[in-house]
C-alpha cells in the first residue's frame, strides 16, 4: 500500500488537473455557442451557393470555366484544416488519418501529393514530411486569430491561383464539419475543379446548362464564381473551428469525470492506508505495554 505522502501528493496533482480541465470545458463551451451560431449562420446560404455555383460552371465552355476544368491529374494539393491547440481529443488525428489514406491512394496511382497546413498542429504535423512544400504559406495559424471571411479570402485566392496556374490539377479539403457538440464528422470535400451539382441525393452528378446568364458570362465567370468558392473556404474554417470547440469541450468534460473518479478511489486509498497506519500504532501501543507487564 503506498505511504499517506504519495497518495495525498497524488489527491493534490489530480485536483489541481481537475480544476484546468472544469476551467478548461468552461472556456471551450463560451466559445463554442459564438462558433456554432456564425456556422449555423452561414452553411444553408453556402451550400445552395455550392449547389447553384457546380450548375453555372458546368454551363460554361472549357474556355471561360477556368476553375471547372478537368484535366490528368498529376499533382494534388490536400488542405489539412486543424486547430492550433490540442486537448480536443481524436479531433486532429481523424484530419491525419483521411489524409495518409487520401496520400496512399494518389501515390499509388503515380501522383505528386503536397499538403497545406493550415493550423499550427498541421504544421508541426508535416513540416518534415515529404508532402510538405516550402513554397506554400506557412503562416496560416493566423487565420484562427479572428476568423473572418476578410481573412480567408486570400488564401483562397492562393490556392484558385495554384489551380488555374497549372501547378495542382486538383484541391481536397480535409476538415472536420460540425455537426453537434460531441459528434465531429471528417470530410473530403473537392475544391478544385468545381464538380457539377448533382439533382437529388445519391444520382450521378449531372449538370444543368439551361441558365440565362444576369447580367452576363464575363461577370458570372470573374466575380460570382470567384466569391463563391471563397466562401466555400471560408464555410469549411468555420465548420472546422465549430467543430474544435465541440471536441475540446467534450475531452475536457470526459477528463474531469475521469479526474472526480480518481479522487473518489485515491481519497478511499488514502482512508485505508491511514486506517492501517493508526491501528499499527495501537498495535505497537498495546505491544509496549503488555512488554512492560511482563
Amino acid at each position: 500500500m503506498p505511504s499517506l505522502k504519495e497518495v495525498r501528493s497524488r489527491i493534490v496533482s489530480v485536483n489541481s488537473t481537475k480544476q484546468i480541465t472544469a476551467a478548461m470545458k468552461m472556456v471551450s463551451a463560451a466559445k463554442l455557442r459564438r462558433a456554432q451560431d456564425a456556422i449555423i449562420r452561414m452553411r444553408p446560404y453556402a451550400e445552395k451557393l455550392q449547389t447553384i455555383l457546380g450548375n453555372v460552371s458546368a454551363s460554361l465552355d472549357s474556355s471561360e470555366g477556368v476553375y471547372s476544368q478537368q484535366r490528368e491529374v498529376k499533382n494534388v494539393l490536400l488542405v489539412a484544416i486543424v486547430s492550433n491547440r490540442g486537448l480536443a481529443g481524436a479531433f486532429n488525428t481523424q484530419v491525419y488519418r483521411s489524409i495518409r489514406r487520401l496520400v496512399a491512394e494518389h501515390e499509388a496511382a503515380g501522383r505528386t501529393v503536397h499538403v497545406l497546413p493550415v493550423g499550427k498542429k498541421a504544421l508541426d504535423t508535416y513540416r518534415r514530411t515529404r508532402q510538405f512544400n516550402p513554397e506554400l504559406p506557412t503562416d496560416l495559424a493566423a487565420l484562427y486569430d479572428g476568423l473572418s471571411f476578410d481573412k480567408a479570402a486570400p488564401v483562397a485566392e492562393l490556392i484558385m491561383g495554384l489551380f488555374t496556374a497549372g501547378t495542382y490539377d486538383q484541391v481536397t479539403l480535409v476538415y472536420n464539419k460540425f455537426k453537434n457538440a460531441a459528434v465531429q464528422v471528417i470530410t473530403e470535400e473537392q475544391y478544385l475543379p468545381i464538380l457539377p451539382a448533382a439533382q437529388e441525393k445519391g444520382a450521378e452528378r449531372t449538370a444543368k446548362a439551361d441558365h440565362i446568364m444576369e447580367p452576363d458570362r464575363a461577370t458570372i465567370v470573374e466575380q460570382i464564381i470567384p466569391k463563391s468558392l471563397k466562401i466555400q473556404f471560408y464555410k469549411a474554417l468555420l465548420d472546422s473551428f465549430a467543430a474544435e470547440h465541440g471536441a475540446r469541450m467534450t475531452a475536457m468534460h470526459k477528463a474531469t469525470d475521469n479526474a472526480n473518479s480518481l479522487l473518489k478511489d485515491l481519497k478511499l486509498t488514502y482512508n485505508k492506508a491511514r486506517q492501517a497506519a493508526i491501528t499499527n500504532e495501537i498495535l505497537e501501543i498495546v505491544g509496549g505495554a503488555e512488554a512492560l507487564k511482563g
